[in-house]
């Protein structure tokens, strides 16, 4: 098959996969139109700052469950010291 006036299968298959992350990931700041217009440049740029993104959340959320997981062994009581007598007005 000739791809002189088309892309070939395995580019289009990346164009499209690159479309589907910026829309899908892109937090509603892009849309299929501008994407699929936009230099490969700015694209794969864009794509690295979402990835950049994503690894930075994901390193913060690792730390926050391993402060949170100190302790967890053990079941704690809040220290109220409980009355002998019920204070119940009728």
């Amino acid at each position: 098959m000739s791809t002189f006036f088309g892309l070939t299968l395995a580019y289009r298959s990346i164009l499209f996969s690159q479309i589907h992350d910026l829309v899908y990931h892109g937090g509603g700041g892009f849309i299929h139109s501008e994407i699929y217009n936009m230099p490969i440049w700015m694209r794969k740029f864009h794509i690295g700052k979402i990835n950049e993104f994503n690894k930075k959340q994901k390193v913060e959320m690792d730390k926050q469950q391993g402060q949170s997981n100190i302790g967890d062994n053990k079941l704690s009581r809040p220290n109220i010291n409980p009355s002998s007598t019920y204070n119940i007005s009728k």
